[in-house]
């Protein structure tokens, strides 16, 4: 409709010949036949109005004044008007229209075809250029709406972002702390492995030193006769006895104590230590035993546990010297991961350990508390709060080595002035039947060796080591060859077939394993004593099974015993000798 050209010219033939001569130029014109429907359509929309002289004059002034000051800022409609060629005639009424139609074109008649025309042409061309610059206005207007809403959104989004920095900061200082904590916990793991390998070294070390020492004393026993000497021998042997506890300690806390893990009802163990504890720790403390409400089973090692808890119940009763309240509880439960986030970890948690369920054994005391600059501490071996001479610095370690070696974690939470708690977790299990242990000891009784003289291979690396358990072997009757290490041993095996195999674990090139292994494919099920006290008993109990394994240091009583019921087990004819 914007594009129709407007005819009023009632009069005559006029109006069809302008709209014939527009249809010449490809112009919609629209005939009105009165000046109300004329001003009608220009409401609807028009290019142009072609208006005669003496048809404007019966426009009503007032709707279309009305509608020509209503226009938009952009619009200057252009009016087409024939007038008479008598200007001096035309009425005062006639000249204020032109005037107030603003945008007029007068053409005096007789009008050329073609001049009228070019002026419709000129007058639509007009128009259509106030229509583009209404659609710039228009996208000017839109662009400056999308400008304030944009600014609009910008400023929500500078303010969401602002938040978003902040909690990213916050998350980012976080993440920070997280890590420098991780990073304190990676060097901590760190330091207890380096301490770990140095200290089980040395351990395995004196405790071949220990064992040299008691087999030798156990030999000078049985050959000498007088009381004196005999009375040395004995003090000299308590003494190797508490040597071998240190390096039992020092073992367990690096994690190569030789444990004799079985199935272990935790609530009855405990049971049967109140009246010990209660013993230990003195009638100023009070002592307070929480068991489990189900069934709590673990495999470990139970002689370990024990001596853990009555450990840490002496720790806890040094630190409450005026007295107190000692707890010992024992709970079963099924995540330990977020146990941890209140606890100081000594290390990291073994793979497995922090998933399913776990029998926790902890010890809580109402004593000083330890400070929070020390408690990063309290798992090194040597390191103590108390006084000089007052303790080792081994009993916590001995906790801690204990626990990662039976699978679990060893915690310590503490605050002063409101006590400590130590908790151990191990991995509970749903098995209700003991299980066969390897054999750490029998009681001493003499084989009657003299008469069998069956043969004994000793594959031992450490020359005194292997130097004294020979010895007493001797003594006892039997006939013992000897070899440095794992080929020596399988090559004397290899050469004359013997009875027993005495075998050390640890051993340079070939640990005592291997060793098994390759003497079980050469000679079968021959029988083997392990002698170790640095051992990987999981890689053991699957070479040995059952198998007798004893731990450093032994008296001879003890080796005759083992040798005795390894030989009367063996499944296979004794060895025959030439």
């Amino acid at each position: 409709m914007e594009g129709r050209v407007l005819i009023h010219a009632p009069r005559g033939r006029d109006a069809a010949v302008v709209q014939k001569v527009l249809a010449g130029r490809d112009l919609v014109a629209l005939v009105c036949e009165s000046a109300g429907q004329m001003l009608a359509n220009l409401d609807e929309g028009a290019a142009a109005a072609i208006l005669t002289e003496e048809s404007l004059l019966q426009v009503p002034e007032a709707p279309l004044g009305a509608w020509l000051t209503a226009q938009p800022s952009w619009s200057d409609f252009p009016f087409i008007v024939l007038a008479s060629r008598d200007a001096n005639g035309r009425s005062r009424k006639a000249l204020a229209l032109l005037q107030t139609l603003g945008n007029v074109f007068v053409l005096e008649r007789p009008v050329h075809s073609e001049t009228l025309a070019r002026a419709a042409d000129a007058a639509v061309r007009a128009r259509r250029r106030q229509y583009a610059t209404r659609l710039n206005l228009q996208q000017l207007q839109d662009t400056r709406a999308e400008v304030e809403r944009l600014n609009g959104a910008l400023e929500e989004r500078i303010v969401s972002r602002t938040r978003e920095l902040a909690g990213a900061n916050d998350r980012l200082m976080a993440e920070i702390a997280e890590r420098e904590r991780a990073q304190a916990a990676l060097i901590q793991v760190q330091k207890m492995e380096a301490i770990g390998r140095l200290t089980g070294g040395i351990a395995h070390d004196f405790n071949n030193l220990l064992h040299v020492v008691n087999m030798n004393l156990d030999l000078v026993s049985r050959v000498a006769r007088d009381d004196k000497v005999l009375g040395i021998a004995a003090r000299a042997k308590s003494a190797v006895g508490r040597g071998a506890k240190l390096t039992g300690q020092l073992l367990s806390f690096a994690r190569n104590q030789s444990l004799l893990p079985r199935l272990t009802d935790v609530n009855a163990l405990l049971d049967g230590l109140r009246e010990l504890v209660a013993v230990s720790v003195g009638p100023a403390i009070n002592v307070e035993l929480k068991l489990a409400d189900e069934p709590a089973w673990a495999v470990l090692d139970a002689n370990q546990l024990e001596m853990a808890v009555l450990n840490l119940a002496v720790n806890a009763r040094d630190a409450m010297p005026g007295g107190g309240a000692l707890t010992i509880s024992a709970s079963v439960t099924h995540d330990v991961g977020n146990r941890n986030n209140h606890y100081h970890k000594a290390d990291g948690v073994p793979a497995g350990s922090t998933r399913g369920p776990h029998v926790a054994v902890s010890v809580a005391d109402t004593g000083a508390g330890i400070p929070q600059h020390l408690q990063s501490k309290v798992f090194d071996p040597f390191f103590t709060t108390k006084p000089v001479g007052s303790g080792t610095g081994l009993g916590l370690s001995q906790v801690y080595g204990f626990a990662q070696q039976s699978g679990g974690i060893a915690t310590l939470r503490s605050e002063e002035g409101h006590g400590t708690v130590v908790e151990m977790c191990f991995p509970a299990s749903s098995e209700r039947v003991g299980m066969p242990v390897p054999l750490a000891g029998l009681a001493a009784m003499s084989p009657d060796a003299a008469a069998t003289r069956q043969k004994v291979l000793v594959i031992e690396d450490d020359a005194e080591v292997r130097r004294a358990i020979v010895d007493s072997l001797t003594m006892l009757g039997y006939q013992v060859s000897e070899a440095a290490g794992g080929a020596s041993g399988l090559a004397a095996l290899d050469a004359s077939p013997h009875d027993l195999l005495v075998v050390d674990y640890a051993m340079p090139d070939m640990n005592g394993a291997e060793v098994i292994a390759r003497a079980r494919e050469q000679a079968g099920d021959i029988p083997v004593i392990l002698a170790t006290g640095y051992a990987d008993m999981a890689e053991v109990g699957r070479v040995l099974g059952t198998q007798s394994i004893l731990i450093k240091p032994f008296d001879i009583a003890t080796l005759a015993a083992a040798v005795s019921k390894a030989l009367q087990a063996a499944p296979v004819a004794p060895a025959e000798h030439g």
